[in-house]
């Protein structure tokens, strides 16, 4: 079975546990997120200010999670706002948590919220 179709079995799940590795101690540091599964790519997003584990991905982005007590890896970067690539999370991020939407309604959910997308 591949890690997709592991994915896809813990996809409704309510929390990630990410785990980056500290950008300058190098040290494990474990945050939980909401999160959401499309197309096998696992988005995220931050509301605010960019944090120590959006930070750490920049220098090293190896990360890995858990969802469920199942275990991935993979790789994590941010996504440039006004792409479509982040409209889909952004999509599949909202409706998992709430309901379908206007554009409208998540544009503006999401006007001060970064995202990024972990892939194998």
């Amino acid at each position: 079975m591949t890690s997709q179709d592991e994915l896809e079995k813990v996809a409704s799940q309510k929390f990630i546990h990410l785990t980056t590795s500290g950008r300058r101690s190098g040290k494990s540091h474990t945050v939980e997120l909401w999160f959401t599964n499309r197309n096998g790519k696992v988005y995220l997003s931050h509301e605010g200010e960019e944090t120590d584990w959006m930070k750490n991905i920049k220098k090293n982005s190896q990360v890995s999670f858990e969802i469920d007590g199942k275990n991935f890896n993979g790789k994590a970067r941010h996504l440039e706002d006004g792409t479509e690539e982040a409209w889909i999370g952004k999509v599949a991020l909202y409706e998992k948590y709430y309901r379908k939407a206007t554009r409208e309604v998540i544009k503006d959910w999401f006007s001060l919220s970064k995202l990024l997308v972990i892939e194998n």
